[in-house]
């Protein structure tokens, strides 16, 4: 009789699975983009008098409330990085050069982050009453907001 050697199994590395990590969140954030996306369409197109109430004074009736600003910052932030995610895994499944997959995996994520930054000031910075003239249709407005 011979004794057979059996390998030892391999050992897992430790430390956080980035991978899975972005495959849940693909998954998760999927499915919150969906409620979030479908849940401005219906109040943009759908509620009152629908799409043709989309002016700007309706953008800047939604801006001037927390929740709406809250919404479309949530829904930008997961839009964004869901999208550089997706983005990501696309360049590490494609691109064979490291430097290159590096260099683009890093133009990836500067570009959704600057967007990211610059979407997040557009929606609380938002002043409906900037730049506004005598003869403009929202002057009444800003006067009785007193600005």
């Amino acid at each position: 009789m011979s004794a057979q050697t059996v390998a030892a199994p391999a050992r897992r590395r430790r430390g956080i699975n980035l991978e899975k990590w972005g495959w849940v969140f693909m998954r998760a954030s999927g499915v919150v983009l969906i409620v979030l996306i479908f849940g401005h369409l219906f109040v943009n197109l759908m509620v009152g008098e629908g799409i043709h109430a989309l002016d700007f004074a309706f953008i800047a009736g939604k801006f001037a409330t927390p929740f709406w600003q809250w919404w479309d910052v949530l829904m930008l932030w997961l839009a964004f990085i869901h999208g550089g995610n997706g983005m990501r895994t696309i360049i590490n499944d494609y691109v064979t050069h490291e430097k290159v997959r590096k260099t683009l995996v890093w133009a990836v994520a500067l570009a959704a982050g600057l967007l990211i930054v610059l979407g997040t000031l557009v929606v609380f910075t938002f002043d409906p009453c900037l730049g506004v003239t005598e003869s403009s249709s929202l002057w009444e407005s800003c006067q009785a907001l007193g600005k």
